[in-house]
């Protein structure tokens, strides 16, 4: 698949918890393209946000955010054994600590302040120029890559969103609380739907995949038929 007439910028955007990184990942895999991890770089601001302070009491101070933007660096590297790109601050890979409940808890206070969102669609857009890039997010479709060649919106049941989640952080050993998790997921639906400044949307050419009761197989059946019929 990874023929130079074959170029195609993809992007899936949706609800947080939906499997969009699982499902671009391999998407991305079996085209033998990049992928990017747009929400990886929220969650690692916020991660930034977290270390140094600038969020106190549940309160995010956005001027010294926005002063700090000039020290946040973030890049992604390939890693073999994990057959997986992944993400440095400013230098240290932080691909596991960004995936805390206490950043999914302030990423969005965080992604929904302006400068911080131009700063993040400059590096994503710099990232896919070449195209052959699967990129997953809330806005990929609509603001970074507008023009891309498949747009993808993927939804599923906020429960059933909540229990993956929930699923998936105990199997790494995390002591959680669906509830909280669940909480926290509709939260980040309203936040993201609602913010001034590059709000969740679904982009008038994506396609729908809602993936409720769908395994990855399936989902992968899916979209497969979708890239065969763009590069026919």
């Amino acid at each position: 698949m990874n023929d130079p007439q074959h170029k195609l910028t993809i992007a899936i955007d949706g609800y947080s918890s939906c499997g969009k990184s699982t499902f671009a990942i391999e998407v991305a895999k079996k085209m033998k393209y990049l992928y990017i991890d747009s929400g990886a770089m929220y969650r690692a601001v916020t991660f930034y946000c977290l270390q140094n302070n600038l969020i106190k009491n549940g309160k995010l101070n956005e001027d010294r955010l926005i002063h700090s933007l000039k020290n946040i660096h973030i890049s992604f590297q390939y890693n073999p054994k994990k057959e997986a790109n992944e993400i440095f601050l400013n230098g240290i890979n932080r691909s596991e600590e960004i995936r805390s409940v206490e950043v999914s808890n302030y990423v969005s206070q965080v992604s929904k302040i302006k400068k911080v969102r131009e700063k993040m669609v400059e590096l994503q857009r710099e990232l896919g120029k070449n195209k052959q890039i699967v990129m997953d997010g809330r806005d990929i479709g609509t603001v970074v890559f507008p023009d891309a060649d498949l747009k993808i919106f993927m939804t599923a049941d906020p429960a059933i969103r909540a229990e993956r989640r929930y699923k998936e952080l105990v199997e790494k050993g995390k002591k959680v609380d669906y509830n909280e998790i669940e909480k926290n997921i509709r939260e980040r639906d309203f936040i993201d739907e609602n913010r001034e400044f590059s709000p969740l949307r679904k982009a008038p050419d994506a396609i729908v995949l809602d993936n409720s009761h769908m395994s990855v197989k399936e989902q992968m059946k899916w979209i497969m038929d979708l890239i065969n019929q763009k590069l026919k």
